[in-house]
């Protein structure tokens, strides 16, 4: 299995903060850069998934990854405390290549007083309105990674400790998603990943390997699931979304910056990844 250095695990504390709502916690279609995780106080409320409804419950943390398009649900009185986790551009590969993580893991006492500290360590992090269309924009989340990379060193260096105690709650329930014993492998998914923005060749990546392209195309999906093409346009995507997100470059734009001579091509392979257009994925983060 691929393994990741903690240091390179390069977390933004973007929002903090405790919250209570009383059947108004009901946002729809929700999608951001960030990482999101709660932990839940009082009260029940659902989480929809693309692929799951979850019941969210006092002593429980709830992760959202960066992107998925999710809607809440609340009936009652819910209490929870948040943390938006940034983690920006990356090249090597993440958390989410390499573990299947749970949405929903146990948490203790010791986490609820974790948040309630930082929490109240950092007031001036609490989002300023519950509504996601408040502070989900591009502006918002820029100033927040302003903020960050403003705190004294004291003070990055103990929200790096909470978050990485936060997420190591979910590591500890993670499954390895990507197996691999075989070096050449591992060379080649790391090139992928610091080259996604550039044009990148199956054969060139089989002559990396020193085997033939068909051989090298049946071996990637033996070890990672996908084809070679499957999963750089995968990436692409990803980074695509994040582009659309956080800068103001047309959709041909982000398609050259990815390496897409033909942005028409770019578009059909974002709907099929993506589910819809760069354009509407835009407007639906922006609305």
């Amino acid at each position: 299995m691929i393994q990741i250095p903690i240091e390179s695990m390069n977390l933004m504390m973007l929002n903090v903060g405790c919250a209570t709502h009383h059947a108004d916690w009901n946002w729809q279609k929700v999608s951001s850069p960030f990482i999101r995780i709660f932990y839940i106080v009082e009260g029940e409320a659902m989480l929809h998934l693309p692929e799951e409804d979850v019941l969210l419950k006092p002593g429980y943390m709830y992760m959202i990854p960066a992107f998925v398009i999710h809607s809440y649900e609340c009936h009652g009185v819910f209490k929870l405390y948040y943390i938006h986790m940034y983690e920006g551009f990356k090249n090597e590969v993440n958390l989410q290549d390499t573990y299947e993580l749970p949405t929903e893991v146990r948490a203790g006492n010791s986490i609820r007083q974790l948040f309630e500290y930082v929490s109240s360590q950092y007031p001036d992090a609490m989002l300023p309105e519950p509504d996601p269309k408040s502070y989900d924009t591009s502006a918002q989340t820029s100033n927040y990674v302003e903020r960050y990379m403003n705190m004294e060193l004291w003070e990055k260096m103990e929200l790096r400790g909470a978050m990485l105690m936060i997420m190591s709650h979910f590591i500890r329930e993670a499954k390895p998603h990507i197996w691999t014993s075989d070096e050449r492998m591992k060379q080649v998914l790391r090139y992928i990943h610091e080259h996604i923005a550039d044009r990148i060749d199956v054969e060139d990546l089989a002559d990396m390997a020193s085997i033939t392209k068909t051989y090298f195309i049946r071996l990637f999906k033996q070890e990672f699931g996908l084809s070679p093409v499957r999963y750089i346009n995968l990436k692409k995507v990803e980074r695509a979304q994040l582009l659309l997100y956080t800068t103001d470059c047309s959709v041909k734009e982000v398609a050259y910056k990815l390496g897409f001579s033909d942005h028409s091509y770019f578009i059909r392979l974002f709907h099929k990844v993506a589910g819809i257009t760069p354009q509407e994925y835009r407007r639906q983060l922006r609305l």
